[in-house]
C-alpha cells in the first residue's frame, strides 16, 4: 500500500477490525519510512448492479447517490454518519445478495425507506417525500398518520 504523505511502499498494518456493517475491514497503517499512519478499507469485489430508472434509462449503481441523499433528509437530525454508512451499506448488501444484475430504482428507494424508518421518523418522512414524489400536504399527512 503507498504511503499518502511519502509515496512509499513499505508499511505495517498495526490494527485491523471489522466494520459494523460486516461488510469490509478496517486497517491502520504505519508507514515505515515517514512514520505516519492512514487508515484503509479492504471490500470484497461487487457485481456491478446496473439502476432502471423510471424513465427506463440505465446507469451504475452508487452508494454515493444513496449517502447523499439520506445526508439530505437528516440533516439537523441526531443522526450519526455511522449510522447513515450503515444504511447504505444494508441497501447495498441486501441488493449484491440478490443477485439482480438490474434493479429498478423503485426497489432501492423502499430499501432505503425501510431502513431510514428504524433510525428517525422526521427524517423518514423528509425522504418519503421526495421519492413518493408527495404532492400537496395531504401526501404528507397521510404519511405522518400511518406513522401513529
Amino acid at each position: 500500500m503507498k504511503c499518502p504523505f511519502c509515496n512509499s511502499l513499505q508499511d505495517k498494518v498495526v490494527d485491523s477490525r471489522e466494520n459494523e456493517d460486516g461488510l469490509s475491514i478496517r486497517r491502520r497503517r504505519e508507514c515505515l519510512q515517514c512514520k505516519k499512519r492512514y487508515t484503509t478499507y479492504e471490500e470484497i469485489e461487487k457485481i456491478p448492479i446496473m439502476v432502471i430508472k423510471k424513465d427506463g434509462r440505465r446507469e451504475k449503481f452508487s452508494r454515493e447517490k444513496i449517502l447523499k441523499g439520506l445526508l439530505h433528509s437528516c440533516e439537523k437530525r441526531p443522526i450519526s454518519m455511522e449510522q447513515l454508512e450503515g444504511i447504505a451499506g444494508r441497501v447495498e448488501a441486501k441488493l449484491q445478495s440478490s443477485l439482480e444484475k438490474e434493479i429498478p430504482s423503485k426497489r432501492i428507494g423502499e430499501l432505503v425507506i425501510k431502513e431510514l424508518h428504524k433510525v428517525d421518523k422526521v427524517a423518514y418522512v423528509r425522504f418519503a417525500s421526495v421519492y413518493r414524489e408527495f404532492k400537496d400536504v395531504d401526501d404528507f399527512s397521510k404519511e405522518v398518520k400511518e406513522l401513529k
